[in-house]
């Protein structure tokens, strides 16, 4: 697909795609105008550390794996994804400005804990509404599009908290502006329908016949069954990346830039996930894939080597943000690929909490590395994880291949 073509294609794209886009957009935009606040809340506010924030932020995201799982296999028994969705966004939209009364990180522990279980309701039948609205030769286009959108949102986000920080307004106010993009977005979510499958030779009526979705992935096809060992290798060293914005407080970034910061990272993912998403439709998943996660291992290494910052810091940030670009679309379209139709929920559920499911080993490790034998062997460490992935990718999932379009 080239330039020209990915761009035309944006329009012919249906109309779910784009409000799930306009979801994430909405609710990332309230999500990360607090995101970059944690570390200062945590530090500043509540006089917490590194340990407590990987404790924090690995606890949260593991109380959303399983209802990530729970989530998808209860998709493909029922066939309804909306109901999860709002739910899910409600979770959300009710924790966040309660943020802003937490006086200890147990508090704060909490409700993350509610935040990330609405993430874990929403995310799997989410991103199965998503595969379904599209065709195959669609799926990297349509991913890296939602992505596009939500990290649109990631740099709306920060840039209204450095701009509240700058205007010296206090961080309990600032986090009760969440509230407002949170009740936007489940006015959008209303407006979403339940998918019918595109018809195509590659959608058979035996391929969307009814499945017994198991919670367990025995019943997954061998080649996505490996896919999620690459993915649970990569993210054992992928931890929170509030330790990236604590690093870079330390290396001398001022307050108000740190949200900056978190911005240029995000405007980076908007304007590349697109394009890169839609060239795996052409060249295939998995090199798009391993050049992503050869990206983040680079990026952790020159991490672990820092000694001070500079402005230049900005642009490693910026290069972090091609990492992300590569794989947040990349990785669900390949999900998608491998899963068979009746089975995508519970596909997703799987891959969903593998993710999070090591993020809180990843984090809990990192935040001890951290605090204990000094950042570099932590960042080294996480770089090792994404390297090793990459080759797992590459040598145990066979060769890269064509995209979807070139093999239908």
């Amino acid at each position: 697909m080239t330039s020209v073509g990915w761009r035309e294609a944006l329009g012919r794209l249906p109309r779910n795609v784009w409000l799930v886009g306009l979801i994430s957009l909405v609710n990332d935009s309230a999500s990360e105008l607090i995101y970059p606040l944690l570390p200062l809340v945590l530090t500043t506010v509540l006089a917490a550390g590194p340990r407590a924030l990987g404790l924090i932020e690995g606890l949260a995201e593991a109380s959303a794996s399983l209802l990530k799982l729970f989530s998808g296999v209860i998709l493909d028994r029922t066939g309804r994804a909306k109901p999860w969705i709002l739910g899910g966004y409600g979770l959300a939209a009710l924790a966040r400005p309660l943020l802003a009364l937490v006086t200890s990180w147990p508090g704060l522990l909490l409700l993350r804990l509610l935040d990330r279980a609405g993430k874990g309701l929403r995310t799997s039948p989410r991103d199965a509404l998503l595969a379904a609205s599209v065709a195959p030769t669609q799926r990297g286009l349509a991913f890296g599009l939602h992505r596009a959108m939500d990290n649109a949102g990631a740099v709306i986000g920060p840039l209204a908290a450095a701009g509240l920080l700058a205007a010296h307004l206090p961080l309990q106010r600032i986090l009760l502006w969440s509230a407002l993009p949170g009740g936007l977005c489940l006015a959008l979510a209303l407006a979403l329908r339940e998918p019918v499958p595109p018809s195509g030779p590659q959608l058979t009526a035996a391929a969307i016949a009814p499945a017994r979705p198991e919670a367990w992935p025995g019943p997954l096809p061998p080649q996505l069954r490996r896919y999620l060992v690459v993915v649970a290798l990569f993210s054992a060293g992928n931890a929170s990346n509030l330790f990236l914005l604590l690093r870079a407080r330390e290396l001398g970034v001022p307050e108000a830039g740190i949200p900056l910061l978190w911005a240029a990272v995000s405007a980076v993912a908007m304007v590349a996930s697109t394009p890169l998403s839609a060239w795996s439709d052409r060249v295939g998943r998995r090199r798009v894939l391993g050049c992503g996660y050869l990206a983040y291992g680079l990026f952790y290494l020159l991490m672990a080597g820092l000694g001070s910052g500079g402005p230049w810091l900005f642009a490693l940030f910026g290069f972090y943000g091609l990492f992300m670009a590569a794989t947040e679309g990349v990785e669900k379209a390949l999900v998608a690929d491998l899963a068979p139709a009746a089975l995508r929920g519970t596909a997703f559920g799987w891959f969903n909490m593998t993710t999070a499911l090591m993020l809180l080993p990843a984090s809990l490790l990192f935040g001890w590395l951290y605090q204990g034998a000094g950042p570099a062997t932590a960042f080294a460490l996480a770089g090792g994880c994404s390297l090793g992935a990459a080759a797992l990718l590459a040598l145990w999932m066979g060769p890269a291949g064509a995209g979807p379009a070139n093999r239908a």
